[in-house]
């Protein structure tokens, strides 16, 4: 029988880049791109968390695909777009908590999962009233990266590890 802990570290789902978007300035309008410049030890090139100057563990935002649906109907609407939950990058098919604590790979850039991505005060703004309660549990993760490359819809999204 296979234990617990070795499960945590098996995942083999493959999975999808949907969409990515950066954000110029803290609080601006996230901008939809085709495909994003990583940087080690800063993020996507073009997004404010890349310029701020300072190591993060905040790097790259990931959500999950399939919990737009849900996130959409706990705050009232029939779908959401993206751009509205602030987040750098829209990933199916394979569980992103399956990838906090790991490494994988979009394209040639590599990542690792630092934790859970917590809803911000403007979902209020951004969803209506219930918005930010509407996230919780459903914001996706952060991430450091660890090595430089270009990520585009489409991608593949690989799990590789804990080291």
């Amino acid at each position: 029988m296979t234990k617990s802990k070795d499960l945590l570290n098996d995942v083999p789902q493959v999975g999808r880049v949907e969409w990515i978007g950066l954000a110029p300035e803290k609080q601006a309008t996230i901008k939809s791109v085709e495909s994003a410049t990583v940087e080690v030890g800063t993020g996507l090139v073009g997004d404010h968390h890349a310029t701020s100057g300072q190591a993060s563990k905040r790097q790259v935002t990931f959500i999950q695909a399939e919990h737009l649906p849900v996130i959409a109907s706990l705050s009232g609407h029939e779908s959401v777009d993206p751009e509205l939950l602030r987040r750098n990058v829209v990933i199916s098919g394979i569980n992103l908590l399956s990838l906090k604590k790991q490494r994988f790979t979009i394209g040639e850039a590599v990542f690792e999962g630092t934790g859970p991505c917590a809803p911000c005060s403007l979902m209020e703004r951004n969803l209506g009233e219930g918005g930010y309660q509407a996230m919780r549990g459903h914001g996706g993760i952060t991430t450091t990266v660890l090595q430089a490359g270009t990520i585009k819809i489409g991608d593949e999204v690989r799990a590789t590890g804990t080291d």
